[in-house]
């Protein structure tokens, strides 16, 4: 028979000056200068109190090791948001080409991949959320306001230059993470 604890469980987390968050709903929402984000979490498992410059998530589960595991990754994820709207998130990517030279350029919500081991056809990678891409030269710099966002639309990237039907330990061409989802640095 296992012993339940009932007392609760509670993080906090600094809030940035310029930023807020809220709950509505199931949703927390961090607004900032760099924009809104927004995440669902399971209402009647945690509970957000914001007073003055702290946020505090408690832990409306009984307090066991898996139920405090998910109090701290909520943690991160709210401490993410709130870094996210206040100073942003960068990865970059950088692209090889050692058979034939490929031309990226970013247009809108995709980043275009032209003349990619001599295929005729762009190959295209989206970019999520209010993800914004730069080209410069064969680099391309990713930012936003959203840790997944930003990261994932740089794992699009890199999976859309998988190599098919040639021997990939000849043929290394395509675009590399180089730099993983990142704060951006003060300056």
């Amino acid at each position: 028979m296992s012993t339940e604890r009932s007392a609760t469980a509670t993080v906090q987390v600094p809030i940035p000056a310029g930023a807020k968050i809220r709950l509505e709903g199931a949703d927390i929402v961090a607004e900032g200068k760099l924009g809104k984000v927004s995440r669902r979490f399971p209402a009647g498992a945690m509970a957000l109190e914001v007073k003055g410059q702290t946020a505090t998530v408690k832990l409306l589960l009984p307090v066991r090791k898996r139920s405090r595991a998910l109090l701290l990754t909520w943690e991160r994820h709210v401490a993410n948001m709130l870094t996210g709207v206040s100073r942003g998130f960068e990865a970059q990517c950088k692209a090889v080409s050692a058979h034939f030279p490929m031309k990226l350029s970013a247009r809108d919500d995709t980043v275009l991949i032209e003349n990619f081991l001599n295929e005729k056809q762009p190959r295209r990678s989206k970019l999520l959320g209010a993800t914004k891409a730069e080209v410069a030269g064969d680099t391309v710099h990713l930012k936003g306001n959203d840790i997944e966002a930003v990261g994932q639309s740089a794992a699009n990237l890199e999976r859309a230059t998988r190599i098919r039907n040639y021997d990939p330990r000849v043929f290394q061409d395509g675009v590399y993470i180089v730099v993983k989802a990142r704060p951006v640095e003060a300056s």
